[in-house]
């Protein structure tokens, strides 16, 4: 049972792709088929349907005028008798043409098939009425009736009737004539309707065609050229300018990434040549104990260095190919980054985590140095957030670092709840952005001021707001803040 539904069903798939073309030429024309296949089909039974009863009118016109003619050469009296007058050349009248007086006959065709005889005999004595019968063909009969002459006091009466009979094969073939010539001229015009449209359909498509071969010339050279509006139909203007502005997205990001990529590279190399230098420098001669410890910790700080940069770049694309971005709380986070400052930087601004609306006193220390605080009573806000903790993290790291490099006293890192997303707060009571480097703040590789000493590879920012766009938020400064606010936007969990 299993194999012979497996078969029967790939059986099913060539006949598929017999019926549907493989190219859109193909398609449109036997859709074009189909619809004149219709119309055409419609029409040539509407006309023969018409034909046929047209047909049937005329035969029934033969007949009420041969009847009536008839009629006229036949005196009915009085009494019901009925007397024939028998006029010169009357053989045509004669014709499939009965006369009964009651049920008797008067007068009769000189040939008649006998089932055409017995058909008339049954309509004799009955009122105007028309039937068919296929007794040796296909024949309609007519039944005409005679009525006594009115006199007073006695109505008309029937005494006789006229059947008139006449063969229905020549209008038969007349039908069977139309409807073949019918169908032959509607096959030829739906070969003519097909052909027609491959070809108008082929000279339709040529700029498409001339399109697909510039897009694959210039994937096989990586020209810049764009394929332009002027000159092509409605809608392959506007197909074209969609694809001119998806070229330009494409080629932005491209310009994008490789610069990224070059930046990466030279940041990545400064650490990079300070770790070779250093090994050289300790494995060229002997050294003293103190010269090997304070070249391992250069080493140990460019390879920490390395590391950030690796992390925060596998960070955002996981974010980015991530489906689901994941859920974390603000408080652990927080507590977490303020404590991990504390004990790597036990010298600097500790981090101090509040709820928005908390305020902490302008140019005074939110604790004593190398311990991290909460200056609202209990703990910090405990807010859902819709992104896993090691991308919140990746996110806020670059921001707490840049803090650091620039606070006086204070670090502060608070967080509110909205509508759909949380918004996180950094600030530090630092001198600020300069005025003509907000423009360029979030560009990889850029440091606002190079020589000051700090360390950094000039990509924490970039990155981070990267890994928060990724993940549905975003990250933009308060150029109107004291020192250095930045509002971090991500969703609710």
């Amino acid at each position: 049972m299993t194999v012979s539904t497996g078969t029967a069903k790939g059986s099913d798939r060539p006949v598929k792709r017999l019926l549907t073309p493989r190219t859109l030429r193909g398609r449109l024309a036997l859709m074009a088929l189909a619809t004149c296949a219709l119309w055409i089909g419609v029409l040539t039974t509407v006309f023969n349907l018409a034909l046929d009863n047209r047909l049937h009118g005329q035969a029934d016109d033969v007949l009420r005028t041969r009847a009536e003619a008839v009629a006229a050469t036949v005196d009915v009296r009085p009494d019901g008798r009925l007397v024939v007058r028998e006029p010169t050349e009357d053989r045509a009248l004669d014709v499939g043409v009965w006369i009964f007086q009651g049920d008797t006959v008067v007068e009769k065709p000189p040939t008649a098939p006998t089932g055409l005889q017995a058909q008339a005999a049954r309509l004799a004595g009955g009122r105007e009425t028309f039937t068919d019968t296929k007794s040796g063909g296909a024949w309609r009969l007519y039944a005409f009736p005679l009525d006594t002459p009115a006199r007073q006091g006695h109505p008309p009466t029937q005494a006789g009737t006229v059947v008139s009979s006449v063969s229905l094969d020549p209008y038969r073939s007349t039908a069977d004539t139309a409807l073949v010539g019918s169908i032959a001229l509607a096959v030829l015009l739906l070969a003519t309707i097909y052909l027609l449209t491959r070809l108008v359909v082929r000279r339709a498509l040529r700029p498409v065609a001339a399109m697909s071969e510039q897009a694959t010339r210039w994937s096989a050279a990586g020209a810049p050229e764009r394929f332009g509006a002027e000159g092509r139909p409605a809608e392959l203007a506007a197909f074209a300018t969609s694809l001119d502005a998806l070229l330009d997205r494409l080629a932005a990001v491209l310009r994008h990434e490789q610069q990224q990529a070059a930046e990466l590279s030279h940041e990545l190399r400064t650490p990079l040549a300070r770790i070779t230098a250093e090994t050289e420098w300790l494995t060229g001669r002997p050294r003293s104990a103190q010269e090997r410890e304070t070249s391992l910790e250069a080493i140990a700080g460019a390879a920490t260095t390395m590391q950030q940069i690796c992390d925060s770049l596998l960070s955002e694309v996981r974010t980015r190919n991530a489906r689901t971005p994941g859920r974390s709380r603000f408080a652990a986070i927080a507590h977490r980054l303020a404590a991990r400052n504390a004990a790597l930087f036990p010298d600097t601004p500790p981090v101090t985590v509040a709820a928005a609306n908390d305020a902490t006193s302008d140019g005074e220390p939110g604790g004593s140095p190398g311990t991290a605080t909460n200056t609202a009573p209990g703990t910090a806000p405990d807010v859902s957030i819709g992104v896993s903790q090691d991308v919140a993290e990746r996110i806020l790291t670059p921001l707490l670092d840049n803090a650091r490099r620039y606070a006086a006293h204070t670090i502060t890192l608070t967080c509110a709840a909205g509508a759909g997303e949380v918004t996180v707060h950094v600030d530090d009571d630092g001198p600020g952005v300069p005025p003509d480097f907000v423009a360029s703040l979030f560009e990889p590789g850029r440091r606002a001021r190079p020589e000051d000493g700090h360390d950094g590879a000039g990509l924490g920012l970039a990155l981070a707001r990267r890994l928060a766009r990724a993940a549905g938020g975003d990250i933009a400064l308060d150029a109107a803040a004291p020192g250095a606010r930045f509002v971090v936007t991500l969703p609710a969990g």
